[in-house]
């Protein structure tokens, strides 16, 4: 019970973190889109704040330098030396914006701001009442040592940090709570195939028994036919009923790998779909060499069996399946009603079905893509609507 319950757990637990990754992926994008966006508001804050506390400083030097400007202008050119302060540096330009005379570190000026940082120096431009020496406007420039800046960025960090951990626990508990309905869809679906199974069991064993044992010999030609007709229900019963075994007892099972010929096993499971193919006029085409694979060999049976399965279900009436064998390839082709290209990336999904008018779980597909996933053989699928279906396996 606790192993059949752990493979329940495990096929949920795919389809739900599948859905998880994708909402998640989108949650974090959309999240750290807002963060940016909150985090350059921020920044631009911190600096505006930071330019204002500098503006009153500045502006007292500029007070100063202007004193001593309008000095030198009353004085010149008798005195001609230009002031300077140890605490900032400073130039003057005429209203044309032309230098007149400078000591900043930073010759780009921004005449349209009259406060603002650039390259790790602050400008404060101040603009003269009086033309001293000439000059319109005046320019305090400090170097800025940084710490608002280092500042800000440990706060944004922490902030950042703090507010990305409290939102991905949000997220994964918002995509829990959304994923919920179809967690209890897959649980309900598995509960019943589990049932199923469990029911299949005694009268398909039965019926396939008893098929075995009629007499064909003493049969009309009339009851001939509803036998065969009921054998190949039986069969097309008994395909479903492996698959649904192996799901829920078999696929965790440890592997008995040994070679298999895969010639002499299709000849096999060919022999055994004969019946359905009849029902539907179906012929087979073989072309089978040897080919040896070292894999186990219900899982390997399990993969022709659906494959050949599918070939017969969503054939034509008067089709045909074409099976190869070679060395490293097994191939598959129907004359079948094909399937779109936009679908083909979804037919090895666990429960996708195209064709509603057709019945199963759609689980036989899925099987095959977990069996050849686990021995890393390659699946090439090509496929055109109205017109068939095409699957090789390569390793």
């Amino acid at each position: 019970m606790s192993a059949s319950k752990n493979k329940v757990t495990n096929s949920i637990l795919k389809s739900e973190k599948k859905s998880l990754y994708r909402f998640l992926t989108l949650y974090i994008t959309m999240i750290t889109f807002l963060m940016l966006v909150l985090g350059f508001y921020y920044f631009d804050t911190q600096k505006q704040i930071m330019l204002a506390q500098q503006r009153a400083t500045l502006s007292k030097y500029a007070y100063e330098q202007t004193k001593k400007l309008k000095t030198l202008h009353h004085y010149f050119p008798e005195s001609n030396t230009y002031p300077r302060d140890k605490r900032f540096k400073s130039a003057i330009y005429d209203t044309d914006y032309v230098e007149i005379f400078s000591l900043l570190k930073h010759k780009h000026i921004n005449f349209d701001k009259d406060i603002y940082i650039e390259d790790s120096y602050i400008h404060f431009v101040k603009i003269l009442d009086n033309y001293y020496l000439g000059a319109k406007y005046l320019i305090i420039e400090i170097q800025d040592d940084g710490k608002w800046l280092k500042a800000i960025y440990k706060k944004m960090t922490i902030y950042s940090l703090i507010a990305f951990i409290l939102f991905l626990f949000l997220g994964i508990f918002l995509a829990k709570l959304f994923i919920k309905p179809m967690r209890d869809s897959i649980l309900l679906l598995d509960r019943f195939i589990k049932d199923t199974t469990h029911e299949l069991n005694t009268p398909l064993s039965t019926i396939l028994a008893n098929i075995e044992m009629m007499d064909r010999d003493v049969m009309s030609p009339k009851n001939i036919k509803k036998l065969d007709r009921i054998n190949s229900a039986a069969r097309s019963v008994s395909v479903l009923y492996k698959d649904l075994t192996y799901i829920t007892l078999e696929q965790n099972k440890i592997n008995k790998d040994e070679e298999i010929n895969l010639k002499e096993l299709t000849k096999q499971r060919v022999e055994y779909f004969d019946v359905l193919a009849n029902a539907k006029k179906i012929e087979f085409k073989l072309d089978l060499d040897d080919s040896i694979l070292y894999i186990d060999r219900v899982k390997i049976t399990r993969v022709i069996d659906n494959l050949i399965s599918n070939a017969i279900k969503y054939n034509k009436r008067g089709g045909y399946i074409k099976i190869t064998t070679q060395k490293n390839l097994f191939s598959i082709e129907d004359s079948g009603i094909g399937i779109a290209k936009d679908q083909l990336p979804y037919m090895f999904d666990r429960y996708m079905r195209f064709n509603s008018s057709e019945g199963g779980f759609g689980i036989g597909l899925s099987i095959v893509k977990n069996i050849t996933k686990e021995y890393g053989i390659e699946i090439q699928t090509t496929s055109t609507l109205g017109e068939g279906t095409r699957i090789d396996l390569k390793w």
